[in-house]
């Protein structure tokens, strides 16, 4: 089999640094897709690029959580169950899970449904910010999100056919009660007609300690040579360095150090020679003919 790769990059309309950051790497093709929060102060300057640049691969990044103290965000709802005692969106999946009740979820789910189909967006797919409508932390709300992909064309949404035993951020997640759930959420989606990559590659979003650039690339361009066989989506940050995203993002190093790799000839070097073939959520169908 071959070996394709899916890079999304997340948070987008979370503000200007953010969005100017995609916009390149999708006009440079450096990227396979952007998915956008609804939520959040860009939205507009997002959405409103995407209409007019006839955008084909941009999905929608459910929202639900709001971690940064600098830029805090509300539902489209404003349920009592999902934003905190100021109104707005609670910062961790954590209290999510333990405030949470599900008409308020579904509800929201579909307002930020609405609002991109509203705005016109064409959308390739979906997936979830933070992983907090999963289930690891409490109530699993991916049936929802299924029914609301199968409605909009079945939109193939961010999960795993396949557990990869190598990412660092999944391992802790390795139970046999997991394994099965993810294999339950995983057989809903194909009893769904929703489709999902056969692997997905996370990585941490803070710089690790002593990181440097040189180093960041490198553990990248490593994790591409060992990709596994079949269809891999990973994602990446990317923002401009601004003042903007040093204000809103405590972790804005690695943020800038992603949006620099995409264009790293090193980096574009090393998926070539991998054979690693970057592909788009759209090409997904073709693939599970």
């Amino acid at each position: 089999m071959e070996r394709y790769l899916i890079m999304n990059t997340d948070d987008f309309g979370q503000c200007t640094s953010v969005n100017e950051a995609i916009f390149e790497l999708l006009e440079e093709q450096l990227v396979s897709s952007a998915t956008i929060m609804p939520c959040t102060p860009g939205f507009n300057e997002a959405a409103s690029w995407c209409i007019r640049n006839e955008v084909l691969n941009v999905g929608l990044h459910l929202t639900f959580t709001s971690e940064w103290v600098n830029m805090k965000s509300k539902s489209l709802t404003h349920g009592t169950s999902i934003e905190d005692k100021d109104g707005y969106l609670y910062p961790s999946c954590e209290e999510f899970a333990r405030h949470a009740k599900e008409e308020e979820v579904r509800k929201e789910i579909e307002a930020q449904f609405e609002k991109c189909i509203n705005w016109g967006l064409n959308l390739s797919h979906v997936d979830n910010h933070m992983g907090s409508l999963y289930g690891i932390y409490g109530e699993c709300y991916l049936p929802i999100v299924f029914e609301l992909c199968s409605k909009n064309g079945k939109l193939p949404f961010r999960f795993f056919r396949n557990y990869y035993k190598d990412d660092s951020l999944l391992r802790p997640l390795e139970s046999p009660e997991n394994l099965v759930f993810f294999k339950q959420i995983s057989s809903l989606a194909d009893s769904m007609g929703i489709l999902t990559p056969d692997y997905l590659l996370t990585h941490p979003y803070a710089p690790e300690p002593e990181e440097t650039y040189e180093s960041f690339k490198n553990m990248m361009i490593t994790r591409m040579y060992h990709l596994p066989e079949g269809i891999t989506e990973t994602y990446i940050h990317p923002s401009k360095e601004t003042e903007e995203i040093k204000f809103i993002n405590p972790t804005w190093q690695r943020r800038v150090r992603e949006y620099r790799l995409m264009g790293d000839e090193d980096y574009k070097y090393a998926l070539k020679d991998a054979g690693i073939k970057m592909i788009t959520y759209r090409d997904i169908k073709e693939f599970r003919k």
